[in-house]
This record gives structure tokens, sequence and C-alpha cells, in this order.
């Protein structure tokens, strides 16, 4: 078993720690999400094939970084079950990048464990102590980062006895009977009649048996004869008895599409309003722990809870929210029900049990009103150091899901989280940040101490996982102080989870945008999601992805000029376009302080044809307010869309007054300001700053930018300089900051790579003059446009 070590740092993407190739099988677990996930564990290289691939980040710098996965990829023969179509269709793809062709190989999703090289055998006691220990701490870390989602969820039951009665303990039973019982037992079934009672007492022994005996049941056709018995007397038991067997059921593993879950469901649906609430609450409780979908039973029993509501206890108000995000369902005619529940007993909730409601309602999809949601904000706040982090992160999910502001709790969030996130499992931490980015938050100690913790426990990253804390980061546009080791790491387990993508495409959009944010773009993954087979997989998908498709492929057009792997058709590219820009005109264009803006514009520079109000980068979402000046400082007309008027303009040119010429060097009229209203219409000509006229503010072109002035017929055009005026708003920035967002950061970053000056004019300032008068607006629209660094110089 080979341990391939890779130590390189390079400039830019990685400082590569170490890591294994030994992958080791995960021993098997009860939660549904763990079965699910190793079904979906693609098949590993076989031993011997050696196989590299080159991830290139594009960058300015162009440089290339070697990538190996067939270093980690190398598992064993249990690594190559449960090979999925879906999950293994990407990975033969050839990945192409500028003068190389390497292929993938198929790698195990959990192939790259936590640093956990190879060692040898010990020969000392030392020696065996050593690695005694070290395997210890492997196998707690390992614990600490397996999340199961059965168990994690019920915490809250274990704060009240009242819970003993409305929910099905999965434990082990405290007095277990003798393995060698179990045989006796099942005889003794052959040989009866099998009454009721009788039945249900072997099904209560059975479950009490040792759990090794017990996983040897479902297979022996004693165990199968007993499960029939049970199910063709179905209607003899009494409802205790057959709540028994159904209780008994949960630690005899019973597979969740057995017969007699059949038998036992139609006859719970057929009881229900004859049973009361504490019944009904744990047959839904037993169901949840069989991991069977009972959509029928539930209806009932909201059904019951809603015409029975003023009978709910506390404990049993906060079971029914657990079964109801369980069950993933909302009854909306419960929603001002709970909303009222939680009111009433809002100071007698435990922590636990505020947590358990916020997941249940999050799961749901529940609607909950504002003033409900800062409620339990303004009490969790108050107690958090007394909070698990599992009930905190929960009332994390409900609160990035209202997108409550709470200012208070973060606060509180930022002080008491960090010190807590390296015993954070990953999926916590995951949500964590998720929620400062969601919320548009920014807090660099807590988004510090989250890339601390995240290359350690990298491999934990489900591909959902890894593309979320790619998008936080990105979102917030942060770089943390280990940013190459932190998305290095990263890429690597983005190449380690490809087989996942084709399932959840969204996830590779989503990580690739996040990096995009920061400038990032590794190559051999964008290559793969331009591929047609990938496109089409994210048009059939349950999200809207083509926003995101589209904002990817545009940006790799400007930001990487030496990529030559996949790039979006222009038909596809054209029709997102189109799509974009009827959202805008329906959505953006007509915002009230975007039409000011244009119409003051217009009014200051001479008409329509001096500004137009468009998306210079569509892919962006968001407009602009184009405004082009020659190098003399005087506006160009160039927007015609009115032909009549682009007749009427053409060959049109400006006259060079004295009184002009005035205002173009002097910065400002000797007799009047050129923002007077009585001389809006006239065309105020650009302040200069030197002999040569050059621009000022950010206003000079890059080096060997090309001149973007139009031809115009009969008329020599200047070379000019297009601006980019921004109108923002708030949601253009963190939270309560002038920090501007990944996607924004990126959109005025391409605006310089084509040439415009980007001219902000921040909803801080922007908005408060929207109340002010004419003149005072036209002012600063005017000072925005015509350098005031160079206004100032001038006077």
């Amino acid at each position: 078993m080979a341990t391939v070590l890779m130590c390189r740092r390079l400039p830019g993407l990685s400082r590569v720690t170490a890591f294994s190739t030994t992958a080791k099988r995960k021993a098997k677990r009860g939660s549904s999400r763990s079965k699910k996930e190793n079904q979906e564990k693609p098949g590993a290289a076989k031993a011997g094939t050696e196989s590299g691939a080159t991830i290139q980040l594009l960058k300015a710098q162009d440089y290339r970084v070697l990538y190996n996965p067939a270093a980690y990829a190398k598992g064993g023969a249990g690594s190559q079950q449960h090979m999925d179509r879906d999950s293994s269709q990407g990975l033969g793809d050839t990945f192409t990048g500028p003068g190389t062709v390497q292929t993938f190989p198929t790698a195990s999703s959990q192939a790259l464990s936590p640093v956990r090289n190879a060692r040898p055998k010990p020969s000392t006691l030392l020696e065996r102590t050593v690695l005694a220990t070290l395997n210890k701490e492997e196998a707690e870390k390992e614990k600490q980062e397996m999340h199961n989602s059965k168990e994690d969820p019920r915490m809250f039951q274990k704060g009240r006895p009242e819970y003993r009665s409305l929910s099905c303990d999965s434990a082990e039973p405290a007095q277990t009977l003798p393995a060698e019982e179990g045989d006796s037992i099942l005889q003794s079934v052959a040989g009866c009649e099998g009454s009721p009672g009788m039945l249900t007492d072997c099904f209560l022994k059975l479950s009490r048996l040792p759990a090794e005996r017990r996983a040897a049941l479902p297979p022996d056709p004693r165990f199968g004869a007993l499960c029939r018995r049970a199910a063709t007397a179905i209607r003899l038991f009494s409802t205790l008895d057959l709540i028994q067997i159904l209780k008994a059921c949960v630690p005899l593993a019973v597979p969740a599409s057995h017969p007699l879950l059949d038998a036992c469901e139609a006859e719970f649906c057929r009881r229900a309003w004859d049973m009361g609430l504490e019944q009904l609450l744990l047959v839904a409780d037993c169901w949840r722990c069989l991991d069977r979908s009972v959509p029928s039973y539930l209806g009932i029993l909201f059904s019951y809870a809603n015409l029975h509501w003023r009978d709910l206890t506390l404990p049993q108000f906060v079971q029914l929210l657990y079964i109801i995000g369980e069950g993933r369902r909302s009854p909306a005619d419960l929603v001002q029900k709970v909303e009222s529940a939680i009111l009433k007993h809002l100071d007698a909730f435990t922590l636990e049990e505020l947590g358990a409601i916020c997941l249940g309602l999050f799961k749901s999809l529940s609607g909950i009103s504002d003033h409900v949601m800062r409620r339990i904000a303004d009490r969790v706040s108050l107690q958090m150091e007394d909070m698990s982090t599992y009930a905190l992160v929960n009332v994390l999910k409900m609160l990035r899901y209202t997108r409550m502001d709470h200012l208070p709790f973060m606060r509180e969030l930022g002080k008491v989280i960090p010190a807590r996130i390296p015993a954070t499992n990953i999926q916590g931490i995951m949500h964590i940040a998720l929620t400062y980015s969601s919320l548009h938050f920014f807090d660099e100690d807590v988004l510090a101490a989250v890339a601390t913790s995240l290359p350690s426990k990298v491999s934990y990253c489900r591909s959902k996982d890894a593309a979320k804390f790619l998008w936080s980061f990105g979102c917030l546009d942060y770089e943390p102080p280990n940013k190459e080791e932190f998305y290095s790491s990263l890429i690597k387990q983005l190449h380690a989870k490809l087989h996942e993508f084709s399932k959840f495409p969204e996830h590779l959009l989503t990580a690739l945008l996040g990096l995009a944010f920061v400038k990032r773009f590794p190559e051999e993954l964008i290559d793969f999601a331009l591929r047609e087979e990938f496109v089409q997989k994210t048009r059939g998908s349950k999200y809207e992805l083509e926003k995101d498709l589209f904002t990817l492929g545009k940006s790799v057009e400007i930001e990487c000029p030496s990529y030559r792997g996949s790039r979006l058709p222009p038909q596809l590219c054209q029709e997102f376009t189109e799509m974009v820009s009827s959202f805008a005109e329906q959505e953006i264009y007509v915002r009230p302080e975007i039409v000011e803006a244009t119409s003051l514009l217009e009014s200051m520079l001479g008409g329509p044809e001096y500004v137009k109000n468009h998306m210079i980068l569509p892919h962006t979402r968001s407009s602009d307010l184009e405004v082009r000046l020659a190098a003399d400082g005087c506006p160009i007309p160039f927007n015609f869309k009115d032909p009549v008027a682009a007749k009427k303009l053409k060959g049109m040119g400006v006259s060079l007054t004295d009184d002009l010429m005035s205002q173009l060097l002097q910065g400002r009229a000797h007799n009047h300001s050129p923002t007077e209203e009585g001389s809006e219409a006239g065309i105020p000509g650009r302040q200069r700053g030197d002999a040569a006229g050059t621009p000022c503010s950010g206003g000079a072109l890059p080096a060997g930018a090309r001149s973007w002035a139009e031809p115009n017929p009969g008329r020599w055009q200047p070379r000019e300089v297009r601006l980019a005026l921004q109108v923002s708003n708030r949601n253009h920035f963190c939270y309560s900051s002038k920090r501007l967002l990944g996607l924004h950061c990126l959109k005025r970053r391409q605006l310089r790579l084509l040439g415009y000056v980007v001219v902000e004019i921040p909803f801080w300032e922007w908005f408060p003059l929207l109340k002010r008068t004419r003149s005072e607006k036209l002012s600063y629209l005017h000072y925005k446009v015509f350098c005031p660094a160079l206004l100032t110089r001038a006077g």
C-alpha cells in the first residue's frame, strides 16, 4: 500500500498538505444519509494505475498547478462497490488544458481522508502505544465529524421526562436477553396458534436480544413467519399491542418496505381518529425511526392536531414540530397556530427545544413571521453561551431562511462561535459560514476561524459543503490568511467529488462562482462545467441554473484570455442575455433611484442620446448608466435608439465657444454654475487636469486598451472614455458596511478589464439626495461625472 506525499508550494493556489493514498472503509452506520452516500461512491482506480491531470488556475500570472488524483485515489476493493451510472458518467471524460490532454481516474468519494499517512508495522512497545493513541484520536475525530441525521435532531427529547411517552427510544434495551433465547422464542411461535398477546410478547422479547443476534433475524425464515402471522392478525391486536409491535420493529431494524409495516400503517390510519394525541405522536416517531415515509398517516395526525390544538402540552407541541420537520411537510392550516404557540411558550422552552422548533420549521419550509423569528432570536441572543452548537446552528438555519437581520444576535454569535468551530463537525461549520454569506454579514473573526479549521476537515466535505464554503467566502469577497491552503484543499475536494456533480450540477456551479468572485478559475473544472453534456444537466435541474452558468461562462471569456477549454455556445448566451434583459426591464431599470439618475443625467448632458441605462455586462445581472466622454472632456452622443433622433444628430458636432473652453480649462464658468437649473440642457465640458487632457479619478484607459468609439460617417471621432456609473443599493454591500459583495466586485473588475471607468453612486450618498432639490442632485451627478478631484485642483 503506497503512500504519496505532495508537499509542493505553488504560488496563488496551493500550499498542499501531505495526505495519504490509503482509503479506509468506513464502519457501517445506521443513518440514511451514510447509506445514501455509500451508494454514490464511485469505484477507486485499480492498483498500479497512474494517471495525472493538470489543474490550471487561470489568473493574470497564468501559472499551473500539478494535480495528481491517482496519488490518493487508490482505495481498496471495497471502494469500488455501489458504482452508480449517473455518478460515474463524468469520470472517464478527458479534461483538456492548453498543451495537455489527461484523464481523471475514478476516485473514491472518501479517498481523500484527513492527513492520515500509511504507517509501517510497529515493532516496539513504544511504537505500538503511539500508534494506538493516534488511531484513537483519528477514530474520535471521525466520530465527531459524522452527523447522524436520525439521532442528532432528537437530542431535545432528553430534556424532559414527558418525551418518553411521545417518542421511541432507539437506544440499546436496558435489560438484554441472552442470545441463545432467540431460537427458543422463534420455535415457540411455530408450535402455537399465535394469539395476539403471544405474538406481541415474541416481538418484545426479540427486540431485547443482543444487537448482533437481532441483526441475524430479518433473513431468518422463522422471523418471516412471525411477521406474516402478525400481519394476518393485524386487526385482532389492541391499539396498545399494535404500538408495542411497531416500537419493537425499531431495534429489530425491520426494513421500511417490509409487508408487516405496510399492514401496520394501514391499520393505524384506520384507527387514528380513535387514538389519543400522545399515541399518534408516538407512532409518528416510530415511523421516523424506521425511516418510512407515511404521508397519509401524517395528514391524519396534522388534521387531528388542528382540531385538538388547545389540548397540546408544551412537549407535545415541540414533538409535533419535530415530526412536521422530519416529514418535510408544512400543513398550511397550522401556520398561524404554530406562531401563537411559539409566542405562548417562548420563555418556557429549553434552548434545545428552540433549536428543534427552528429545525422543524426549516426542514418543512414553513414560513414564519419576522416578529416571531425576532422574538426567538431575542431569547437565544441572551443565553447563547448555554446553548449547544447543534441547536444554535438550527436557529441559524431559520434565521437564514427568513432573511432576518438581527444585529444583537449576530454580534453575540461573533463572540461565541469562533472558539467552538474547531470542535464542530463540517456540516455545522458549513451552515455557520452560509448564514453569514446569506445575510451578507461580514465578521472576519468567524470567517478566519472557519478557514483555519477547514483544511484538516476537508475530506469530510460533501460536494454541497465544499460548494457552500467557496460560495460563502466568495460572496463576502474574503480571502483568509491561509487562503492558499484553504482554496487548494477545497479545489482538490471538488475533484474528489467530481462524480457527484452529474447528480447535483448546482453544487459545481455554486463552487465555481464562489471561486470566480475571488479571481480563481480552476481550468479543468470549468471545462467540465461548460461541456454540452453538463450544460444539459443544468437545464434539466429543478433549480434555475441558467443565470449562474451564464455568469461563469462570460466571466471566463473576459478574465481568462488563455483559456482553451469548453465554452457556452453563442446561441445559448443570446438566449440567456434575452432572459436577463427581460427581467431587468421589469425589475431593475424601473427602480426609482435609477430612473431619477437617468433623467437628471439626460438633462445635464444634453438629452437621452448621451446616457444609456442598460446592462453593459448582462451576466452580472445589474444595470449601468453608460456615459461616453471624448478625450477633451466633451460628452459624446451614442444612444441612438430613436432612428429620427439618430438622423437628426448625425454629423452634429460641439461648438467650442470661449465660455465652454473656459469651463473646460477652469473647472467652472466665470458667471454661472454649470449645474444651475437654467443651464441643465447645455452640454458641460469635462474639466481637464493638464494640457494633455489626462483623465482623472481612475479615468485613464488601461495600457493597451483599444478605443471604444463607434464610427460616425462624415465626422472624425476622438478617442473616448467610457464611464459606467453604478447606482448601487444595499443589496450590493455587506450588512451595514461599504464592503462590496463578491458578484459586484467581479462586475467592477470586469468592467475595468474591458476599458470602462467605474464611477460609484453609492446608496448612502444618492438615496438621501433623492429627497433634496433638483439642483443639489444635478450638482452631485456633475461632480461624479466630471472628475471631482480635479475640480478641487482647478479651483
